[in-house]
């Protein structure tokens, strides 16, 4: 198991996104992954701010997300369990159609176009 993580340069919180690739079926069964509600998206650029931790678990597509004032960016794909921090602003840029299943850890909040 590889991880994979990124910090937005020069923010105070230091918001990392962590990617898990290709975690073991017992570690999802353990998450209850199946349970988790489902979202997708197609190709292009979507500009997104999580006002709550998400973690979610690709089923397919293919996605760079640049954390908000920065250049660099973190990849991921099917098969990767990721976890985006509360309060992070980044651009999704989706060059595979994204089929997901997510959770937030408030139950009651979704990410918000800026």
């Amino acid at each position: 198991m590889s991880m994979a993580s990124t910090s937005t340069p020069g923010s105070s919180s230091e918001l990392t996104i962590t990617v898990e690739h290709n975690p073991s079926k017992s570690r999802l069964s353990e998450l209850g992954i199946n349970w988790w509600p489902k979202w997708g998206c197609p190709p292009g650029k979507f500009m997104l701010k999580f006002d709550a931790q998400e973690t979610c678990y690709l089923l397919r597509g293919k996605v760079k997300v640049y954390p908000k004032g920065s250049s660099e960016f973190v990849q991921f794909g099917a098969g990767d369990l990721v976890t985006i921090p509360k309060g992070l602003s980044c651009t999704w840029d989706v060059s595979i159609a994204v089929d997901k299943h997510y959770k937030f850890e408030s139950s009651s909040t979704t990410p918000s176009p800026e």
